[in-house]
């Protein structure tokens, strides 16, 4: 992978910052630091980034601001979120946003390293122009996220608005698993038994509509979540 990539870190945490700083130049990226959400708007502005490294609650502009005014300079910089226990039901806002994935704390630094070489090459293989929010692949299909639907060839599939969030986490974690407990409390607001028992309907709604594919899976994950299997 290409070296002396430069990553803007946002995170307000004076020890967590000089922490995640000192990590990513021990491993060759040109880190800038900035530690609340207006400083990094403006570091955005004046710098040239490969990847933003996000944290949600950051005091003057909060991560959501940060990347809806990061999103309106730049369509496809990757954008990780960083996110606390208790904000993981807040990561599908980010989602919208445009963040490309989420960690959520505390982490390794092993991770957060496989994390963001696993998001820069999932970047660079996107063709020019792809518009990430809307439209995105799921083997042979064409998943439309802002228009709900699901197209196979010819044939189209209108989604519901469950079947529509639940199945852009999905894409959104292809090829990697999907936490059950953070799919309910994005999407239902609750991790509780009924709902749980709701969207395993749903997931069995969205493999009827997967079905055409035959490369295309949704793989349980014994008491941990989902896994879209896809190219």
């Amino acid at each position: 992978m290409k070296q002396q990539l430069d990553i803007l870190l946002c995170e307000d945490d004076p020890n967590l910052g000089k922490l995640l700083r000192d990590f990513l130049d021990r491993k060759g990226y040109n880190t800038t630091w900035a530690q609340d959400g207006a400083e990094g708007v403006r570091q955005f502005r004046v710098g040239s980034y490969d990847f933003v490294l996000l944290d949600v609650m950051m005091p003057v502009k909060d991560g959501f601001q940060v990347a809806e005014e990061i999103r309106g300079l730049n369509r496809h910089v990757p954008i990780l979120f960083l996110t606390a226990k208790s904000q993981r039901e807040d990561t599908l806002q980010g989602f919208k946003v445009g963040a490309d994935d989420y960690m959520t704390k505390p982490f390794s630094m092993d991770e957060l390293e496989a994390r963001i070489e696993a998001i820069l090459r999932r970047s660079a293989a996107l063709p020019e122009g792809e518009d990430e929010v809307g439209e995105m692949t799921i083997g042979h299909y064409i998943y439309d996220y802002n228009r709900q639907e699901l197209r196979f060839g010819e044939d189209a599939q209108r989604l519901t608005t469950k079947e529509n969030e639940l199945l852009f986490l999905l894409t959104k974690s292809k090829n990697a698993l999907l936490e059950r407990e953070f799919a309910l409390n994005a999407i239902w607001g609750d991790a509780n038994y009924f709902n749980g028992r709701s969207m395993d309907v749903y997931i069995a709604k969205l493999r009827k509509h997967l079905k055409e594919d035959p490369r295309v899976e949704i793989l349980n994950v014994h008491g941990k979540g989902f896994k879209l299997i896809a190219e």
